[in-house]
């Protein structure tokens, strides 16, 4: 399992924008790879800073690992929110530090060899409607997906103006001592390496636009508005820089009958007098298919019937949800001569007189009970 954000940052789950900031960069001076060279231990926890960092910093972010933890960003084959590589990393000092660029501190670059700085392509952003069943039961989805890859023929040389590091560093003397700030090189943006031969149909980049198909597993029990991961299914970058990802964003279809609400799903079920006078049975819809249910003799309108584990899986793991079958008793708003004659005769009838029992819920109670 892994470890909790807040946790990994040492702050509580109520620390304000600043208390995050100032734990990250706390523990990005402490176990930069410049100050414990050839240390593992302190590259896993300088990148598990890092990636806490990026999930707790960003608004929109934060709200969804608060609601949903680590599955709002690791759905599952092939998805994933962390693994931050250097080059992740990299970006986010310029604002922890205050630099204009990226960050290598302590006179080197991340890892001591101040290596190249490889640039990544842009992300995709799609999005994918699911039904109520392959919300429930998870789904894989082949998707179209318009990214722009390596065009055929394209070759490229090391940039000669940053040498093939991908940008061009400035050093400082700071309170806390030499630090090395990086900028992306003006000249190839980047990338390290700049266009030597262009392939048909290239643009400026050396790329081109290409349709593939994307296979997306989506696993059970996802909401509207959560985001996952496909890690490299982006745009490509030129040279040899690392793809971008896919962003997959969920969106629940209506179901024609049932109605989700968390993980518990609603029914409206209307009976007849007869059958609410005399029971019976009848199917009704569910996520599985459909299922028969037995109504009581002398069954009340409003009633909630329970169907345990029929209704969506937690995101989380954490067992399935219910389907609350309401029980509307339908009242004939036409009658006949004779069937008239029959309720006249019934209003007196002492098994027509209402007579709640104490077992009786009211609506007010039926309300609670249901959001509770």
């Amino acid at each position: 399992m892994k470890e909790d954000y807040y946790d990994i940052l040492g702050v509580s789950k109520g620390a304000s924008a600043t208390e995050i900031k100032k734990a990250y960069r706390k523990m990005a001076l402490k176990y930069h790879p410049d100050k414990n060279p050839d240390d593992k231990a302190a590259e896993d926890k300088f990148k598990k800073a890092a990636e806490a960092y990026e999930v707790l910093s960003n608004d929109d972010k934060k709200a969804r690992y608060d609601q949903f933890g680590h599955q709002a960003f690791e759905g599952g084959g092939g998805f994933g929110g962390g693994g931050m590589n250097m080059d992740d990393i990299f970006s986010h000092f310029g604002d922890i530090f205050g630099g204009g660029g990226g960050f290598s501190g302590f006179g080197g670059g991340f890892g001591g060899g101040g290596g190249q700085r490889r640039v990544k392509g842009s992300n995709l952003r799609i999005r994918v409607t699911l039904t109520l069943e392959e919300i429930a039961n998870g789904v894989e989805k082949k998707i179209k997906v318009k990214r722009k890859v390596q065009a055929p023929g394209t070759t490229f040389k090391t940039c000669s103006t940053c040498n093939g590091q991908g940008q061009v560093t400035r050093v400082t003397n700071t309170i806390l001592g030499r630090m090395q700030t990086a900028a992306a090189c003006p000249t190839c943006g980047g990338a390290g390496q700049s266009i030597d031969k262009k392939g048909d149909n290239a643009d400026a980049q050396g790329l081109m636009q290409a349709e593939e198909t994307v296979m997306v597993k989506i696993p059970a029990g996802v909401v509207e508005g959560m985001q996952l991961k496909v890690n490299g299914k982006g745009n490509e970058a030129p040279g040899n820089g690392v793809s971008g990802d896919l962003l997959v964003a969920i969106q629940e279809q209506d179901h024609p009958t049932l109605k989700r609400e968390g993980d518990n799903l609603h029914y409206d079920l209307y009976v007849s007098l007869p059958d609410a006078v005399l029971g019976n049975s009848t199917e009704i819809d569910t996520v599985t298919g459909k299922v028969r249910i037995k109504i009581e003799a002398g069954v009340q309108s409003g009633k909630i019937l329970r169907l345990k584990g029929k209704g969506i899986p937690s995101i989380n793991g954490y067992g399935r949800g219910d389907l609350l079958v309401h029980v509307n008793v339908w009242t004939p708003k036409t009658l006949n001569k004779q069937q008239k004659e029959f309720f006249e005769n019934m209003k007196n009838d002492e098994h027509f007189v209402p007579k709640p029992e104490h077992g009786d819920k009211s609506f007010f109670e039926k309300v609670k009970d249901m959001f509770s």
